[in-house]
């Protein structure tokens, strides 16, 4: 597989050896590191200024207060980052917190510098796939997320019309509505979701299941 050449990434991680092995690993399937830090909030400025492809991160990571839904903030400043955490905690809660804010692996320290490779590589240009990893039927996974939001069936016809791309304008067209309707729906629809705006909740109903008609299709 070739190495996804042109591409840029930022490492954050709060220990020098740690920040010094993931470069060299990085570096080796050839990404080009745009910044390397020890500090949070300097990671952050970095990614804003650079708009790297990649994050490699230590965010679970609670002596400094740090949580995956950074991740999540971030990704929504963001929408074409993708993020590896590199984690010292193995906890299943903590990966799949990760996961759930929108990480694209996660990997935990106690790799090789080759599996930190292959990550990267993966995350990029997907080819090796196993069963444990099969994800549920998208209609069980919705159903099971739909149930949890509490969602009204006006809601999930928003918010799949909202993931489609449709402006609050046309939406209150499209639904014979007001736009401070629409409005209003949205704003249920982002607490129940627990996100922030459009793209968050977009992100939702595609990784939940919700838009079936996007499988498959090109990006």
């Amino acid at each position: 597989m070739d190495a996804p050449f042109g591409r840029t990434v930022v490492l954050y991680d709060p220990f020098p050896l740690w920040l010094e092995a993931v470069e060299k690993a990085v570096a080796g399937v050839g990404l080009s590191i745009r910044a390397k830090t020890t500090d949070f909030a300097a990671a952050r400025s970095f990614i804003d200024e650079y708009e790297p492809d990649l994050l490699v991160a230590e965010l679970v990571d609670r002596n400094d207060g740090l949580n995956a839904s950074w991740i999540r903030e971030t990704a929504a400043r963001h929408p074409k980052l993708k993020v590896i955490v590199l984690s010292s905690s193995a906890e299943a809660s903590d990966r799949e917190a990760a996961f759930a804010a929108g990480a694209s692996a996660f990997v935990l320290k106690s790799a090789q510098s080759e599996d930190i490779g292959l990550a990267v590589r993966q995350v990029f240009e997907p080819t090796v796939a196993f069963a444990h990893s099969v994800e549920p039927r998208s209609d069980l996974v919705a159903a099971a997320a739909l149930a949890a939001s509490e969602l009204t069936p006006r809601e999930i016809e928003i918010l799949q019309l909202v993931a489609e791309g449709h402006s609050n304008s046309k939406l209150a067209r499209m639904l014979w509505v007001t736009e401070q309707t629409v409005k209003f729906h949205l704003s249920n629809i982002y607490r129940k979701l627990d996100v922030a705006n459009r793209t968050e909740a977009s992100r939702w109903a595609q990784r939940n299941g919700l838009l079936p008609s996007l499988v498959g299709q090109p990006a």
